[in-house]
């Protein structure tokens, strides 16, 4: 059976991939926690006893989870979002040596809104569509506008053959903003209770509105999707890839 380890595993998504790696039929390699827990909180040894690594932490701590995976020789799944420049290009770097699976979401629906979100937009163009996304999170969401909205803003810009950064992002309005810019993908994020997380992506001409809809009611959805991205991994060549390829959606 494949062994699995859990970076991070003392924490709420960490418990749940521990239950999942389980529930798949694979083996817990076991975890890293904080001090004073009853995992190891060294990534490199945790990589030399797993098969597969999963790593739901904080940007902060990826690249020491990237390097002690990629020293390891060992595939790489990647749940957490936030990543500036250059902890993407280490990223972009160990997939050159390990499978990784880098996900800004990893329940199957959401990862269907992106691949509906990329050809709506293909057939609604910008000068005429607005393209607004509206996400809600729990209050402790430290990151805004969420990994998976700006995922559905990347879809949006691929559709209409361009970037998101050359498209343009409205976010966080305030006060005289000015009129919105034609094909400016907007974003607004809401933080309140404890929600697992919702998504909203709205295509707004002057004649009619068109809106898709991701709700998730339970975080277990993306553990049991990033086990399965993980004993996916276990087969495939050094590569950078998505959930869209674990999915068999590519």
């Amino acid at each position: 059976m494949a062994k699995i380890g859990i970076l991070g595993i003392s924490g709420r998504m960490g418990q749940l991939l521990a239950e999942e790696v389980t529930a798949a039929g694979a083996t817990l390699a076991g975890g890293t926690a904080r001090r004073g827990d009853q995992w190891p909180s060294d990534p490199n040894a945790l990589a030399r006893v797993s098969d597969a690594l999963i790593d739901f932490t904080t940007a902060d701590a990826a690249p020491a989870h990237i390097q002690a995976a990629a020293s390891a020789r060992k595939p790489f799944i990647l749940g957490t979002s936030g990543l500036d420049r250059a902890q993407e290009a280490a990223l972009h770097e160990a997939a050159k040596i390990i499978p990784i699976v880098y996900a800004a979401n990893f329940a199957p629906g959401v990862n269907l809104l992106l691949a509906l979100a990329e050809r709506m937009a293909a057939a609604l163009p910008g000068e005429t569509y607005d393209a607004e996304i509206l996400e809600t999170h729990h209050r402790q969401k430290i990151d805004a506008p969420s990994g998976t909205a700006l995922a559905l803003g990347r879809a949006v810009a691929a559709g209409r053959h361009t970037t998101l950064e050359k498209a343009g992002i409205e976010s966080g309005r305030h006060g005289h903003t000015g009129a919105r810019k034609p094909g400016a993908i907007g974003f607004a994020a809401l933080r309140a209770g404890q929600v697992v997380g919702e998504h909203t992506l709205l295509f707004a001409s002057g004649e009619e509105h068109i809106a898709l809809t991701h709700r998730s009611f339970d975080r277990r959805v993306y553990a049991t999707g990033a086990v399965r991205a993980a004993l996916w991994a276990l087969k495939q060549p050094p590569g950078l890839y998505g959930m869209k390829h674990v999915l068999n959606m590519a």
